[in-house]
């Protein structure tokens, strides 16, 4: 049984349609490259299946290790192990990284959530989730602190979650961690040499998903088309 699975997934804002009809599917501890150009509903997708607010598909199913999530709200998605990174890395006036990294698992062992993500207990455990910490120093702390809810699901939107303000090799890393927690990853990447290590990959097209397959396959297919900026109507070739 898959630990994602999506059919018949419609969406529509402001009178347009963004998904159409889609379906799509993970299995439990996968690594999953989503690629496909500007504009083509990737960030609509994760919000969907996070349950951000705002976002309610207009028809199709979505299932979570076999349970309906359509009509879950994003707290109850958290609760049943979906987890996401945000496009603004964390910032909590008055909480310090210890206190934020056990807010939800008071046995979790902050320290070594923070060596995982290359941060030194030392100087970062006393210190204070704000604006004393710079973008990435908050991403490192945020991504630390999803690594200590051991979630079923990770949902990774490099452009829109901030992960970008890393480099490389450490989002390489950090996807390698969740993997190594047990913990499946949707990974939304435009790096070739990102996606490529992923289990499988998908790209997404006018709506739904046009190429699915190993990372390389779909990594070709994807610099075979030449959209740059999808219009939702045309792919052109």
């Amino acid at each position: 049984m898959a630990l994602l699975e999506i059919q018949g997934l419609t969406y529509r804002a402001h009178d347009k349609e963004i998904l159409t009809d889609l379906a799509f599917s993970m299995d439990a501890e996968e690594i999953h490259a989503l690629v496909g150009t500007n504009g083509t509903g990737k960030s609509t997708l994760a919000y969907l299946i996070m349950g951000c607010e705002g976002y309610r598909p207009a028809s199709g199913e979505m299932r979570f290790d076999g349970k309906m999530i359509s009509g879950l709200k994003i707290h109850e998605r958290a609760a049943i192990g979906i987890a996401m990174a945000w496009q603004e890395p964390v910032r909590f006036e008055g909480i310090s990284v210890r206190e934020y990294l056990t807010l939800k698992h008071r046995e979790a062992d902050p320290s070594h959530y923070l060596e995982m993500v290359g941060l030194s207990p030392e100087l970062y455990l006393g210190r204070m989730v704000d604006k004393c910490l710079s973008g990435g120093e908050r991403k490192r702390i945020e991504l630390a602190s999803i690594l200590a809810l051991r979630p079923k699901l990770a949902i990774l939107d490099e452009p829109d979650s901030g992960i970008d303000m890393l480099s490389t090799q450490d989002i390489i890393n950090v996807i390698n961690l969740f993997k190594q927690n047990g913990s499946a990853v949707l990974l939304i990447t435009h790096r070739e040499e990102i996606a490529l290590i992923a289990d499988r990959a998908s790209q997404l097209c006018r709506g739904g998903i046009v190429c699915s397959g190993s990372p390389r396959e779909v990594a070709e297919y994807y610099k075979s088309r030449k959209c740059l900026v999808c219009d939702g109507e045309v792919c052109h070739e």
